[in-house]
């Protein structure tokens, strides 16, 4: 969506519970999921543990299936969820996507837009789990430096993209909801996001 500003800081926000599920995942895991890396050029050196899932085909009339990280995380990741939509946006939307996403050590996002046009009318968000000085997320041409323990809205209407040149991984959990005047999902997002 475009929020008219690169990035907005949504604020500090207890996120151990789901940094802890997310940091004990087994390693197999994270290769469970390759539908964003074969689909998407831009995500090829990523991985996923996806919770929550559309392709947007045949938008606004979409489907919204829950991932095998739905198990694993949706406990400790929806009460955070709704929370944050509870403070910044309007109530009875949907949650369209959410996913752990890992950038390896020298990893690249290369820059782009989201063009689908779930990504025109749903918020981003990002929360950090594990993130290094060396993480360079740059935004409309502007890096910017994500805290862990915050929360942030990106602009993904603005070309943006992400390097990880530390010696570990990136990890962000990132989800997008959609406010409910601009989607007529099926599916089970609105029992995910009401939960």
């Amino acid at each position: 969506m475009d929020i008219e500003v690169p990035l907005k800081e949504l604020g500090e926000y207890d996120i151990a519970p789901l940094r802890e599920a997310i940091l004990g995942l087994d390693e197999p895991v994270w290769k469970d999921n390759t539908y964003r890396q074969q689909e998407y050029d831009v995500h090829r050196q990523t991985e996923s543990v996806v919770l929550i899932f559309t392709d947007g085909a045949g938008w606004p009339e979409i489907e919204v299936t829950r991932e095998r990280g739905w198990e694993l995380l949706a406990d400790t990741a929806l009460p955070l969820m709704q929370k944050l939509i509870e403070d910044h946006y309007p109530p009875g939307g949907t949650i369209i996507r959410a996913m752990a996403a890992r950038l390896a050590p020298g990893g690249i996002i290369k820059p782009h837009r989201d063009k689908h046009p779930s990504f025109h009318y749903g918020h981003r968000i990002h929360i950090p789990i594990v993130s290094n000085p060396r993480v360079r997320f740059t935004i409309d041409g502007r890096p910017y430096r994500m805290e862990i323990g915050k929360v942030y809205e990106i602009n993904n209407q603005m070309q943006h993209s992400v390097m990880n040149k530390g010696q570990e991984g990136r990890i962000n959990f990132i989800f997008d909801y959609v406010p409910p005047q601009h989607i007529g999902a099926s599916g089970l997002a609105d029992e995910a996001a009401s939960r």
